[in-house]
C-alpha cells in the first residue's frame, strides 16, 4: 500500500514538472518539462518560429506574443524588443522559460508562410551539347552509362548443352556484345532472384544498371521490357529550403518539382548553429540527419503520388548542397568545418545505396552527391559552375551566390578560384528590426520619390516586415534621395515626414501601423542600415580580394552570374547603388536561378556532367579570407555607400551628386 502511494506521489510530482504550451494560430501543442524554452516547445510541437542565431538571443527573429499565462524575466529582451512590443506581451521564444501553461501567438513576421522558393534555373551553355550517350554497335544508341542508372532490355538465348554459360555470365556476355564494358558486377539480392526471373520470362528481361566507382553494377533484374519506367530525383539541399525534382531518366524530361523548408531550421537557421547543435548535443547529429531525410522522403512521396510513379521505378538520387548540409544528410559529423583550418570530413563523396542514408526509393537505387571544394564552398557551388558553363567557356566570368554566406567563383575553362565570406543574416532579414524572410507579407520592392513611397509585398498582402531584396531597395532609395549619408546615418538637417526620432534612435517608417498587417509601424533604423552595410561590404570585399589575387579588375569580367533564391529577386541597379555589386554595365549580369538544382539534374542525367563536377571541384583553388589582411582592409573600405573610394562606382557617383 505504501509503495502504491509513493508511486502515486512520484507520478503527481512528475506531472507537476510538465507544462502544456499551445501555439497559435494553428493550435499546435507540446507538453514540455518546466524550464524548457518556448523555442524548444515549438520544436516539439512542430510549430516553426524563425530563429537565425540558433537560440542565442542575438537575432531577435523569434518574437512571439504571450496570450495566456505568465513569463518572467522580460528585462532580458530589452535589446531586441521595443517598449511597445514589451507592453503588448512580446518575448523572444529562445530566451523564455516555460514555468506555467501558456498560450502563445506566433506573429506573421516570425512564421514561414508562402515563402518564395526557387525550384528551377536557366542553364547557360557556351558550347554545342556534348554526346552523352554511348553508341550501340548496331543502329541504335542506349544511354546506359549516361544517367546515374539505366534500364536495358535484353533477349537472351536460353542455355543448352552447347552453350552452357551460367545465367549471370549469359547477361554479361550480352551486355559486352553491345558495349565495351570494362567492369561489371551484380547486387547479391538481384543474383538471388536471377534464375527464377529469366526462366519465368522466357529469357526476356530488363536489367537496371548503375554507375559505381568500380564500373557498372546490375542493381535489379525484371521480367519483360520495363525500360520506359526509370526515374531519378535531383535534390538541392539548401540551408533554408529543400527542392526536389522528378526526372525521366529515359527521356531526360523533368516531370515536376516540389519544395519545402528545411526542417533543420528548428535547430538554427545558419550552418554554424547547426554544426554547434550536431556536435554539442548527445544526439544532435541524429536529429539534424533525421530532419532533412524526412524532408526529402516526404517531397519524393508527393512527387510520385502526383505523377503516378511507383517507388520501385525511382532508381537514382543526385544531391547538391553546401558542405555542411551534405555532411548532415549523410550522417557525417561536421564538427571540424567550424574550427581552424576548417576541414570537412570529405569533399568527394562515394556513390552509395540510397537506402543506406534512409532515403526511400527503389531498395537498390543509387545516391550520389556533387563534390564540395572546401568546408565553406560546397557542391551547390560546384553544381552552379556546371550549370553556368563557366568551366567550358573562354569568357572570364564570376558566379555570386549571396545569402548568409556569400560564395564567389571567378575564372574560365583554364582556371577557377573561389572563396566564401560570412555576410551575416541581414540579407535573410536577420539583425534588422522589421526584417524577415521572403514570405507572404514581406516588403520586397521599395521606391521613394520626394515624400511619396511605393512598395510591394510578396502575395500583395499588407506588409508585416521587410525581406532582403526590400532592405536593399530601401537603403538604395534612402541614399539616392539624400535621406541617409554615405556612412548610413540619417540626414537630420533634411526633414522628411517618415523620419522619426524614438527612444531607440532614428528610424524611417515605410508603412504606418494602420497600413501594416501587424498593427505596428514597419521601419528601418540606423542600426539596421549599419548591419546591411557590413553585409554588403563583406560580399564586395570578398569579390575584390578574389579578383585582385589573380590580377583581375572587375572591368575585365565579361559575365557575372547571380545564383540562388535571394539573387533571383535582387534589383541589380539598386545592389550597385549600395555597393553590393561592382559598377558594371547591367547587361553583364545574368540571373541563373537555382543553379544548384540545375547542376544536380545535369549530373543525374549525364555521366560526363557528373565527372565534370568532380573535376570542377578539384580544379577550383580555394582562398581562405578569414586569415587575409587584404580582406579586412577591403572590408573596412567597403563600409560606405557605395564605397569609400567613389572612383570605383562612377555611375552611382554621377547619379547621387
Amino acid at each position: 500500500m505504501k509503495s502504491r502511494e509513493q508511486n502515486k506521489r512520484r507520478g503527481t510530482a512528475k506531472t507537476q514538472k510538465n507544462r502544456q504550451v499551445i501555439f497559435l494560430p494553428d493550435g499546435e501543442k507540446a507538453i514540455v518539462t518546466k524550464g524548457s524554452t518556448l523555442l524548444e516547445a515549438a520544436q516539439i510541437a512542430g510549430a516553426h518560429i524563425n530563429n537565425l542565431c540558433g537560440g542565442k538571443g542575438v537575432c531577435g527573429q523569434c518574437k512571439v506574443k504571450i496570450r495566456e499565462g505568465k513569463v518572467e524575466g522580460v528585462s532580458r529582451y530589452l535589446p531586441m524588443l521595443s517598449r511597445e512590443e514589451l507592453e503588448e506581451g512580446y518575448v523572444l521564444a529562445c530566451q523564455t522559460p516555460v514555468e506555467d501553461p501558456l498560450e502563445v501567438e506566433i506573429p506573421p513576421e516570425s512564421r514561414l508562410t508562402g515563402e518564395q522558393i526557387l525550384t528551377e534555373g536557366e542553364v547557360v551553355s557556351y558550347t554545342e551539347p556534348e554526346i552523352l550517350e554511348e553508341p550501340h554497335v548496331g543502329e541504335t544508341k542506349i544511354p546506359f552509362h549516361s544517367p546515374l542508372t539505366s534500364r536495358v532490355y535484353l533477349e537472351l538465348p536460353p542455355p543448352d548443352l552447347n552453350d552452357n554459360l551460367c545465367d549471370l555470365d549469359r547477361i554479361y556476355r550480352e551486355l559486352r556484345r553491345r558495349w565495351n564494358i570494362p567492369a561489371i558486377d551484380i547486387e547479391l539480392g538481384a543474383l538471388r532472384e536471377l534464375g527464377r526471373v529469366v526462366r519465368e520470362n522466357n529469357w526476356k528481361i530488363t536489367v537496371t544498371l548503375g554507375r559505381t566507382a568500380g564500373g557498372l553494377r546490375i542493381l535489379q533484374v525484371q521480367g519483360g521490357d520495363t525500360t520506359s519506367s526509370n526515374f531519378g530525383v535531383a535534390v538541392d539541399v539548401g540551408t533554408t529550403t529543400v527542392v526536389v525534382q522528378l526526372v525521366d531518366l529515359t527521356t531526360g524530361q523533368v516531370m515536376t518539382s516540389l519544395a519545402s523548408h528545411n526542417r533543420q531550421i528548428r535547430y538554427g537557421e545558419d550552418v554554424i548553429s547547426r554544426i554547434i547543435h550536431a556536435c554539442g548535443k548527445s544526439d544532435g547529429l541524429g536529429a539534424l540527419n533525421q530532419a532533412v531525410i524526412e524532408n526529402v522522403n516526404e517531397l519524393i512521396a508527393h512527387l510520385l503520388d502526383r505523377e503516378g510513379v511507383a517507388l520501385n521505378d525511382v532508381t537514382a538520387v543526385l544531391l547538391a548542397g553546401n558542405t555542411t548540409m551534405i555532411h548532415l544528410l549523410l550522417g557525417l559529423a561536421p564538427c571540424f568545418i567550424r574550427v581552424e583550418p576548417y576541414v570537412p570530413m570529405g569533399c568527394l563523396y562515394p556513390v552509395v545505396k540510397a537506402a543506406e542514408t534512409g532515403i526511400r526509393v527503389n531498395p537498390n537505387g543509387l545516391l550520389a552527391c556533387v563534390s564540395s571544394v572546401s568546408g565553406y564552398v560546397g557542391g551547390d557551388i560546384t553544381a552552379g559552375v556546371l550549370a553556368a558553363g563557366m568551366d567550358d567557356s573562354a569568357q572570364l566570368s564570376m558566379l555570386l551566390d549571396i545569402g548568409t554566406n556569400g560564395e564567389i567563383v571567378l575564372g574560365s575553362r583554364d582556371w577557377l578560384v573561389c572563396c566564401s565570406a560570412s555576410a551575416g543574416p541581414a540579407f535573410e532579414g536577420g539583425g534588422t528590426k522589421c526584417g524577415m524572410r521572403a514570405v507572404e507579407g514581406a516588403i520586397q520592392t521599395v521606391s521613394i520619390s520626394g515624400q511619396k513611397i511605393d512598395l510591394s509585398t510578396i502575395g500583395g498582402s499588407k506588409p508585416v516586415g521587410i525581406c532582403g531584396s526590400g532592405l536593399i531597395d530601401t537603403m538604395a532609395a534612402l541614399f539616392e534621395n539624400g535621406i541617409i549619408h554615405p556612412d548610413g546615418k540619417f540626414d537630420m538637417t533634411r526633414p522628411h515626414p517618415r523620419l522619426e526620432k524614438t527612444d531607440e534612435g532614428v528610424e524611417f517608417v515605410l508603412a504606418r501601423a494602420e497600413e501594416s498587417g501587424t498593427g505596428r509601424d514597419i521601419v528601418i533604423t540606423e542600426y539596421d542600415i549599419s548591419n546591411l552595410i557590413k553585409s554588403k561590404g563583406a560580399v564586395f570585399a570578398a569579390a575584390s580580394v578574389l579578383a585582385r589575387s589573380v590580377g583581375v579588375e572587375f572591368s575585365d569580367i565579361e559575365r557575372i552570374f547571380v545564383a540562388g533564391g535571394f539573387g533571383n529577386y535582387l534589383n541589380i541597379e539598386k545592389a550597385i547603388v549600395i555597393g553590393l555589386l561592382p559598377d558594371l554595365p547591367i547587361d553583364r549580369f545574368q540571373f541563373i536561378g537555382n543553379s544548384s538544382l540545375t547542376g544536380a539534374r545535369m549530373a543525374l542525367l549525364s555521366n560526363q556532367a557528373f565527372e565534370k563536377t568532380r573535376n570542377i571541384a578539384k580544379k577550383m583553388t580555394y582562398f581562405e579570407l578569414s586569415v587575409s589582411n587584404d580582406f579586412m582592409n577591403e572590408f573596412i573600405a567597403a563600409l560606405f555607400l557605395p564605397h569609400t573610394n567613389q572612383e570605383r562606382f562612377p555611375t552611382v557617383t554621377r547619379q547621387t551628386t
